[in-house]
């Protein structure tokens, strides 16, 4: 094929949420931890980030994951996220994505009746335990990385939507959270659009009124995602959410840039955040099962293992549990004469026009 440039990945969806797992891409990621991986691919590889996640490869719900070598000698491999908002430490669906992935397709071996995959992440270690049958993966439960809430019922000032008091809370990044109902939205799908504006200007105005710092991982200073809350009155779940994430720049004095999509699945991260802001409030206790229910109906399953602290705060030790499917081995393919080879967005559905 000449010139073409070949990229190769394993779809796959966790509870909906599609993430595109990259193998091989270790060839061109320096660093010798992962926090130095997570700048390097800051810094060099945002026209990857933009080919595949962009159209036309790509849409706004999709996320990646790149596969690389692992830092410690007792992991199995290293995971860089990558996120339409940029390189994140930590994701929990795209946690499960690849060790799906992996497994399925033979990459790792896979035992039955559970296979432990250790990986190394910007946040920390991280181990997932994936139950197999019949050579398949039923599901992933990941023990997450330390997660503790910074403040609790702070106020913060959103145009259009007045003061709301909301939660700060890390769960492998960083969170703004809030009940539905205090910016005047319902979970579900009934109004997708004012959840995803709501949201998005949730963080917009967190992201410049409040900043944030990881006591142990200074590189990881930002707000990265919003969680929308609320009630279940559904037998056996304990809650609901709507995970928003931005799809470009934000301004919180533009409301024109208030755009993004709904995470599709109950988000990990996400919901290791708002279970340590319960156990915070002593709503959620150690050992408690805690089934969070994201827009599509699918759910994860929480539980806090232990306390310890993160810097002097008090913290827990959280796991989430679902599952992933493989959607399609891609291989995606760059032309040298592609006018687009970052891909592109249209603010039809994207924060903004980019080609």
């Amino acid at each position: 094929m000449g010139q073409v440039r070949v990229i190769e990945s394993i779809d796959v969806h966790a509870e909906g949420e599609p993430g595109r797992v990259l193998l091989g891409l270790h060839l061109s990621v320096k660093g010798t931890t992962m926090t130095e991986r997570l700048q390097w691919c800051t810094d060099h590889l945002d026209p990857i980030r933009h080919l595949l996640l962009h159209e036309p490869r790509g849409h706004p719900a999709v996320c990646a994951v790149l596969v690389l070598p692992p830092v410690s000698d007792d992991a199995d491999v290293g995971i860089i996220v990558v996120e339409q908002g940029g390189f994140r430490p930590m994701s929990g669906s795209n946690t499960i994505c690849a060790v799906t992935a992996l497994l399925e397709t033979g990459a790792l071996p896979m035992v039955e009746p559970e296979t432990v995959v250790r990986l190394d992440t910007a946040a920390g270690r991280v181990d997932a335990v994936a139950r197999v049958r019949g050579r398949k993966v039923v599901s992933v439960q990941v023990r997450n990385v330390p997660s503790f809430a910074v403040s609790l019922d702070l106020p913060v000032e959103v145009a259009g939507y007045g003061t709301v008091a909301v939660d700060i809370a890390f769960g492998g990044q960083f969170y703004v959270l809030a009940p539905a109902a205090a910016l005047g939205v319902e979970l579900g799908r009934a109004d997708v659009p004012g959840l995803v504006r709501a949201g998005i200007g949730l963080l917009a105005s967190a992201r410049e009124q409040v900043p944030v710092r990881h006591p142990d991982n200074p590189a990881i200073d930002q707000i990265g995602l919003v969680m929308l809350h609320g009630p279940s009155d559904e037998p056996g779940i304990e809650g609901r959410n709507s995970v928003v994430m931005p799809n470009g720049p934000l301004d919180q004095a533009d409301p024109g840039t208030w755009r993004g999509s709904l995470d599709r699945s109950p988000c990990g991260t996400g919901t290791s955040a708002r279970m340590a802001c319960l156990h915070a409030r002593g709503q959620l206790e150690l050992g408690q099962p805690f089934v969070h229910q994201g827009v599509l109906g699918t759910t994860f399953t929480g539980l806090l293992h232990e306390a310890t602290t993160v810097g002097g705060l008090p913290a827990v030790l959280p796991s989430i549990e679902g599952r992933g499917w493989l959607t399609g081995l891609n291989t995606h393919l760059l032309d040298p004469d592609d006018p687009f080879p970052e891909g592109y967005t249209l603010s039809d559905v994207w924060g903004s026009s980019s080609f």
